[in-house]
């Protein structure tokens, strides 16, 4: 939680910042007590989970005083709890509403508002979703499906900086995100793309033998189809490889 003075205020214990998680989740939307307590507890509650769970949410509730937010963000009815975001922000809320924007303009062929709008929406992440929380399953499991649409945006938006001619100021990026997911095969792909297109082609077939050394090691198998295309047409050097307008897609089958 952040302050209008621009102070980050956490909450120390971990049950209550794994509630204040799940109420992210689920924002605008009520969650009953048996469903928090069963994610909370990873299926097996203590006997006081209920005087626990209500602890907690009266705990949450001052850390939002704190912060200076209403502590009425969190409200209970018959059907549980629910946390309405209506005068605040969360990042979860605006990198949809930014993604969701991105992919109307996608629809109408604005790359560069699209590009825009992905790199927006990316810049709200501060590292894997719910990373210091995702010991129990349900967490977990919307920590991934977080982390998925985070990736996804990412090949969108470096696939379009690909295609609006912007492959020079993407190389630095995609190294580091080479050497974070080394066996990210789309990141590589592009990698071997923009340094191709940059002149480095020395560095463009060292990053696929790099990929394909560590996939063989790791998995025992040979890079993807699209891969072991793009590093035939780089040998080859075909004229699609300079050719920004052309989608991915279409390269990779080549």
């Amino acid at each position: 939680m952040e302050t209008d003075a621009g102070e980050i205020i956490t909450p120390q214990a971990f049950k209550i910042r794994s509630l204040l998680a799940l109420f992210c989740m689920h924002a605008g939307h009520a969650i009953s007590p048996t469903r928090l307590i069963s994610d909370l507890w990873a299926g097996t509650p203590p006997r006081t989970a209920a005087t626990a769970l209500q602890v907690y949410v009266s705990k949450l509730r001052g850390q939002f005083t704190q912060a200076g937010a209403s502590p009425n963000l969190i409200t209970t009815t018959a059907s549980g709890y629910t946390m309405r975001f209506d005068d605040h922000c969360l990042d979860l809320l605006l990198f949809e509403s930014r993604a969701a924007r991105a992919q109307q303009s996608i629809h109408i062929d604005r790359p560069q508002e699209s590009a825009r709008l992905l790199s927006e929406s990316l810049m709200l992440w501060r590292g894997p979703a719910l990373a210091d929380v995702r010991t129990t399953p349900a967490l977990e499991g919307y920590a991934q499906q977080l982390d998925e649409r985070r990736n996804a945006l990412h090949e969108q938006r470096l696939t379009l900086e690909l295609r609006l001619g912007r492959h020079s100021q993407l190389i630095g990026e995609l190294y580091g995100l080479a050497q974070e997911h080394p066996m990210w095969e789309t990141v590589h792909a592009c990698l071997m793309i923009a340094l191709y297109r940059s002149g480095r082609i020395p560095e463009c077939l060292t990053a696929y033998q790099r990929i394909r050394k560590t996939l063989h090691e790791e998995l025992g198998m040979e890079p993807c189809s699209r891969l072991h295309n793009l590093h035939r047409a780089i040998l080859a050097r075909e004229p699609w490889l300079d050719d920004h307008t052309r989608p991915l897609s279409m390269a990779y089958a080549s």
